[in-house]
């Protein structure tokens, strides 16, 4: 029965992954068209 985990814990982590890349990405564009200096640390 492990392997439920790793079929819906997979999946779940990798839409994790694109949604925060995405979100950093509208992020990034929003303060770049605010004009606000982008804090690249």
């Amino acid at each position: 029965m492990w392997y439920f985990a790793w079929i819906l814990g997979l999946p779940l982590a990798a839409l994790f992954a694109v949604v925060n890349a995405m979100w950093l990405e509208l992020n990034a564009d929003r303060t770049m068209m605010d004009g606000k200096p982008r804090d690249d640390r």
